[in-house]
């Protein structure tokens, strides 16, 4: 059995586009190409994007995916890894699903919540991914700046991000190039952002560092499923990127 790319990408919840990115950087060959210049994909390649997904999921980046690939003597091995990966994200949403049954049974009891128990088990979502990329360090003050936001802050903080996407979709759909000045303007403003996250290289003035974070986010918009239709299409987020890659190359 063989599946089209356009069947894969319907059934894996990705795009073409993004497999045929994959296969270009030899991370996901199709199985044969077809006279007509089709892409065909059987089982194993199937396991082989099922593989990539997971750890994509796990906030891990194409380069080291396609090095835990390479480097994997046995199959097997890799897919109990990702069992166990999986069984501890299942074991992260049971910790959620009894803190919000606290916070509901505390209510309805007409009983003040516990604040700690409320939050046991949130925000630890990209806590793997940041401690990978950004250390520890990073993780823990960023984490203690988010909660130590008010309800209000926290909502307005999420309202600017809202903001700057929207205006990262009007850019893109008025047809400027990502080298343009208004683009270029996008781009200052989302590293200024960044920069205002306690515990990213951008917020400790770490020039090299915050070029890589930048060139990172970037190619997350665009390569990352979590990420999909974030900019409304997949023009949209390689509009960002560009002009984010390109802002870190001229103006960092």
């Amino acid at each position: 059995m063989e599946w089209t790319i356009q069947e894969l990408a319907t059934r894996a919840g990705v795009t073409s586009r993004t497999l045929r990115h994959y296969d270009g950087i030899g991370l996901l060959a199709p199985s044969r190409v077809g006279e007509n210049g089709y892409r065909y994909y059987d089982a194993a390649a199937v396991a082989r994007l099922q593989r990539i997904l997971l750890m994509r999921r796990l906030g891990m980046g194409l380069p080291a995916i396609a090095e835990v690939l390479a480097d994997e003597v046995d199959e097997r091995d890799g897919l109990r890894a990702h069992i166990a990966a999986l069984e501890e994200e299942r074991d992260g949403i049971d910790r959620r699903i009894r803190s919000v049954r606290h916070t509901l049974e505390a209510l309805e009891a007409g009983a003040e919540p516990r604040m700690d128990l409320m939050l046991s088990g949130f925000n630890d979502r990209y806590k793997d991914e940041v401690v990978s990329r950004w250390g520890e360090r990073a993780y823990r003050v960023s984490n203690d700046w988010w909660h130590g936001k008010t309800l209000a802050q926290q909502r307005a903080w999420k309202q600017a991000a809202d903001d700057l996407v929207a205006a990262w979709v009007a850019a893109a759909r008025s047809g400027v190039s990502p080298e343009s000045e208004p683009a270029q303007e996008l781009a200052a403003r989302h590293v200024r952002w960044l920069g205002g996250i306690p515990g990213t290289p951008t917020a400790d003035g770490d020039r090299e560092r915050s070029i890589a974070m930048v060139h990172g986010v970037a190619d997350s918009f665009v390569d990352d499923p979590r990420y999909a239709g974030m900019y409304e299409d997949e023009a949209g987020a390689e509009f960002v990127r560009a002009a984010l890659h390109t802002y870190a190359r001229t103006a960092m």
